[in-house]
């Protein structure tokens, strides 16, 4: 356990970065300073990060122009527009399986959610169950009153998944570290979700080198098995069990992070 925790905190030194953040979704969060602002293009950039990176940053910037205005940020734009100007700014987008009606919807339940609670992360801190190990079943409720407020359970079937639903909740996981961690690389604006309570946000990068390190010896990458992953990972860091999930994925994202001590690091060995 010693040898692979000086492993892990040895990657955490070396490449958690803001250098070696490029390319990814996360990037575009910087562009603000508002928490306001932030935790809206936060939600807007975890919900379109599913598929190849490139196509991603680029629905990212598509999505970023459609609430752009002059001398206002997407939250005061989007407190002064309407549903129907939405669906014209982004008339023409598709991002995989999401059209631009979705992301409209999207963007008109964030408005409301904003406008009715004050904030995303108010939203979100409404629906905590502090009793609860995880933020999961405070996901589920932020999901379920987005979901209401976009226009109902079928408003944006690929941009908001549940817990509820079984879903390992990859998108919205990595949402919540941004938003709850502060370091060099996630920006942190929240300050009502315990960085303890956070779960891996779990894709196929992260779900190999898991299996890899003994973490989990489940088959499938769902809830469950991210479940599993973290409390893997809370033995070495139990106030913060995501902190190494940055450092971990950029082995299959950036080429700058991969160099031939990677692998003896990762195990322990160097």
């Amino acid at each position: 356990m010693d040898a692979l925790k000086k492993g892990l905190d040895a990657l955490y030194r070396k490449f958690n970065r803001r250098e070696f953040v490029h390319p990814d979704p996360l990037e575009t969060v910087y562009r603000y300073d508002s928490p306001l602002d932030q935790e809206i293009v936060g939600l807007i950039a975890a919900c379109l990060a599913y598929g190849r990176v490139a196509q991603i940053l680029t629905s990212i910037g598509r999505a970023l122009e459609a609430i752009s205005a002059p001398g206002a940020g997407p939250r005061e734009f989007l407190a002064g527009t309407s549903r129907r100007g939405l669906e014209r700014r982004l008339d023409g987008f598709k991002h995989r399986f999401t059209p631009g009606s979705e992301l409209a919807a999207l963007l008109w339940g964030i408005r409301n959610a904003v406008a009715d609670h004050g904030s995303l992360e108010r939203l979100f801190a409404d629906g905590q169950d502090e009793d609860h190990a995880t933020v999961l079943p405070g996901l589920a409720a932020f999901v379920e009153k987005l979901r209401r407020c976009a226009g109902g359970n079928d408003a944006c079937p690929s941009l908001l998944s549940s817990p509820n639903d079984g879903s390992a909740c990859k998108r919205l996981n990595l949402y919540l570290r941004w938003m709850a961690r502060r370091d060099a690389v996630d920006p942190g604006p929240w300050t009502t979700v315990s960085c303890s309570r956070l779960v891996v946000p779990l894709d196929t990068h992260m779900f190999r080198i898991a299996g890899r390190l003994g973490l989990t010896a489940r088959k499938q990458a769902d809830l469950k098995t991210a479940e599993e992953i973290t409390r893997g990972f809370a033995r070495y860091s139990a106030d913060d069990p995501v902190k190494y999930d940055f450092v971990l994925t950029r082995l299959g994202i950036n080429p700058a992070c991969r160099d031939t001590d990677l692998e003896r690091l990762l195990l322990g060995e160097a």
